[in-house]
């Protein structure tokens, strides 16, 4: 049986890659300690998750093993594997929790993924390994590209004369691409380490040779989210309006925009790479244009569905905030033309507001 590892088994990206590659046959091992719920609080806790997963795929286990922690990391690669995939999620996920925690935060996304990676090359090096990125790598230069507001969301206004000339080629009608420059922005302290992490990644795969894929996510969701103010964008907004707790808009009218990908496409697409993997290539990921929507819309969707958001208003938006972001996919599509997305946002909204 072929085996698998997964970081951050029990957060959103994790625990759906669990169940996907278990329902593929593999035999899975996680790597959770619930941070999230350290870094969140009750609502981040994510050994529910876990249970779950254990009650469906009894094949499955899950180390409680901190990335941080190198001897019993290693340790791991060296009793359970070799692994010939490695899927790597786990993260402290939040600017403002890294801006507070800076040690922390650098010490888990950027030494923690070193960690996996190294021991990947000693111990599985003929492993695909797949990276969870983010779009926060290009820090707020998509900010500078020009923007025309409409009813509810800002755009993209490409026909506008660009302060920043270099910045035209990391945008189309279909949204960010992959060469949209990671310099002379706000990162976050967050992006900064994420940033880090992800040059290591490819430096693993185009220097060692190994296989190494690099995935720049944007909004990532589904209903398995334990979502919290600080991370889990959508899912959050929806357990407000089923709650009706108040959910604060910060900034910008509440017209911006993000691109919704549901985790099992996120899961799917990291499939697809395992058939062909590359060494050390970067992909945007997220539902591009056509799973696009602003929180002025999501509030209206809200509406239709019977649920009422109670929103607050604040002037000051988020530093280094995005006012419009969707990925374009057209590199990840043309090296893997099978893939497609399979859900829209009305089947991400239904499922979270059943849950």
């Amino acid at each position: 049986m072929i085996k698998a590892l997964v970081t951050g088994s029990g957060g959103l990206i994790g625990s759906e890659c669990v169940r996907f590659f278990s329902n593929k046959g593999f035999q899975v091992l996680g790597i959770d300690n619930n941070m999230r719920e350290h870094f969140f609080g009750e609502r981040g806790d994510t050994s529910g998750n876990i249970d779950s997963i254990m009650q469906d795929h009894p094949n499955f286990g899950n180390w409680g093993i901190d990335i941080r922690d190198r001897p019993n990391l290693e340790k791991l690669f060296i009793d359970e594997g070799p692994f010939k995939l490695i899927i790597h999620t786990a993260a402290q996920p939040s600017h403002d929790w890294a801006a507070k925690n800076p040690f922390t935060d650098f010490d888990i996304n950027a030494g923690g993924t070193l960690n996996m990676l190294e021991f990947t090359r000693r111990h599985s090096p003929g492993a695909t390994f797949i990276f969870t990125s983010t779009n926060k790598v290009y820090g707020d230069a998509p900010n500078d590209i020009p923007l025309k507001e409409e009813g509810t969301r800002w755009e993209y206004d490409l026909e506008a004369n660009f302060n920043r000339p270099e910045l035209r080629i990391g945008v189309s009608k279909e949204g960010i691409n992959e060469q949209m420059t990671l310099d002379r922005s706000i990162h976050s302290v967050f992006g900064a380490s994420k940033a880090a992490a992800d040059l290591m990644a490819q430096e693993y795969g185009i220097n060692f040779g190994l296989n190494v894929g690099v995935f720049r996510g944007g909004c990532l969701t589904g209903p398995q989210h334990s979502a919290v103010a600080l991370h889990g964008y959508l899912k959050y907004i929806v357990e407000c309006a089923k709650e009706g707790r108040e959910y604060t808009i910060f900034g910008y009218k509440g017209k911006q925009v993000r691109d919704q990908i549901h985790s099992w496409d996120v899961a799917n697409a990291f499939w697809h790479f395992h058939q062909d993997p590359k060494k050390g290539e970067v992909y945007n990921l997220g539902g591009g244009s056509e799973n696009a929507i602003s929180i002025l819309e999501t509030k209206r969707i809200l509406d239709t569905k019977g649920l009422t958001l109670n929103t607050k208003y604040s002037p000051d938006n988020r530093r280094g905030d995005h006012v419009c972001y969707y990925s374009d996919m057209h590199k990840f599509r043309e090296d893997y033309p099978e893939w497609e997305i399979t859900k829209g946002l009305p089947n991400i909204f239904d499922e979270m507001i059943k849950t």
